[in-house]
């Protein structure tokens, strides 16, 4: 593990590293066409070194620290690895997963194949869908404002909506887009909230009324923010999720102003290509959709304990809501240097909570 990287800076190096990447990034985009031989070299290279050096400091990452439930998934595999059983409860492919490590490997092999299960797929979604320019869908999701927190605290959460991600990327193959619904779900329940929504939209999927939707649900959730909370609690959909909902627990609840305002880049570049710029992409009304509807249920339960968890289920979703767009058309003059602009202004939200905000 990299022991020797103190924890009180841990991030700090991974945030600021970031920053460099996303300026070279922005020079890059500048001076070079998009479909510049010299850039595609560019994008691939620094792509498969970015992949690799982020699931490595993720996945060596101290045990004991400032790295939230980094230390329970410790204890948790420690108990395997002496010969600990698996008690049937909860999020049985997690359990499943971590006991056969167990098996063989230790925590610092553990860790890393975690971070692997959440990073790959956010690749393999990005190569599948945008070919040669993956690169920057890939940076969109890792330098996103929820991906830290995901990789070394919600791991299970993280690892599921990945998973989920892997699914749809095979949307052409209903069979095998299944099969990683069900592992998503093994891994943690409450990603049954986007398999729902995503579902939804083969049924109905005009983003005009899930816009509606998304707006109506502020006042809703002002309003009647305790309602909704107590009528989702008690459909029984999952424990964990009820438990979250009625916590007593200080977990950050209260009307999130500032994270409405950053669930809205999203909703904003959805209307901005689909309705200012006429974009028609069945797809892509498909995805934003599911963000809609996830975003929408978190806006209602805003002011529950834990409601953070539910943010992610749609937020994991953001980066790809707004890059989809920029990869698939030409929509400015100079488009390649708007991509590194917007990225650039996606990042500094990132940025700014951390240094202002949290610190």
């Amino acid at each position: 593990m990299l022991d020797f990287i103190p924890e009180s800076i841990y991030y700090g190096i991974y945030i600021n590293f970031f920053l460099f990447y996303v300026l070279f990034t922005l020079i890059h985009t500048n001076v070079l066409d998009i479909e510049d031989n010299k850039n595609i070299i560019f994008i691939n290279i620094s792509g498969y070194i970015l992949l690799l050096f982020i699931i490595l400091y993720i996945g060596l990452r101290p045990v004991y620290g400032i790295f939230g439930d980094t230390v329970n998934y410790a204890k948790g595999f420690d108990e395997y690895y002496l010969g600990g059983k698996i008690d049937g409860g909860s999020d049985y492919g997690f359990q499943l997963f971590m006991k056969f490590i167990s098996g063989f490997g230790k925590l610092n092999l553990f860790f890393t194949l975690c971070s692997i299960v959440y990073i790959f797929p956010l690749y393999k979604i990005s190569k599948e869908l945008f070919g040669n320019y993956w690169y920057y869908s890939f940076m969109f999701f890792v330098i996103s404002f929820s991906f830290w927190t995901y990789g070394v605290n919600g791991v299970r959460n993280g690892a599921a909506t990945s998973l989920f991600l892997w699914g749809i990327s095979y949307r052409k193959n209903i069979l095998v887009m299944l099969v990683f619904f069900i592992c998503a779900l093994s891994f943690h329940k409450t990603v049954m909230l986007p398999i729902l929504a995503y579902s939804l939209t083969y049924y109905y999927n005009d983003p005009k009324v899930y816009f509606k939707m998304w707006f109506v649900a502020i006042p809703l959730s002002l309003v009647l923010g305790s309602v909704w909370i107590s009528l989702f609690a008690s459909l029984g959909f999952d424990d964990r999720l009820s438990g979250y909902l009625t916590s007593q627990t200080d977990g950050g609840g209260g009307f999130r102003w500032d994270f409405i305002f950053h669930s809205g880049f999203a909703v904003f570049a959805g209307w901005y290509f689909i309705i200012k710029k006429e974009f028609k992409d069945l797809f892509y009304y498909r995805l934003l959709n599911t963000y809609l509807i996830c975003n929408s249920f978190w806006i209602l339960v805003i002011k529950a304990n834990f409601s953070n968890r539910f943010a992610y289920l749609s937020w994991f979703m953001m980066a790809l809501i707004i890059v989809y767009p920029l990869l698939k058309k030409r929509f400015f003059e100079d488009h390649h240097f708007m991509v590194g602009k917007i990225m650039v202004a996606y990042f500094s939200f990132t940025y700014l909570m951390y240094y202002i905000y949290y610190f």
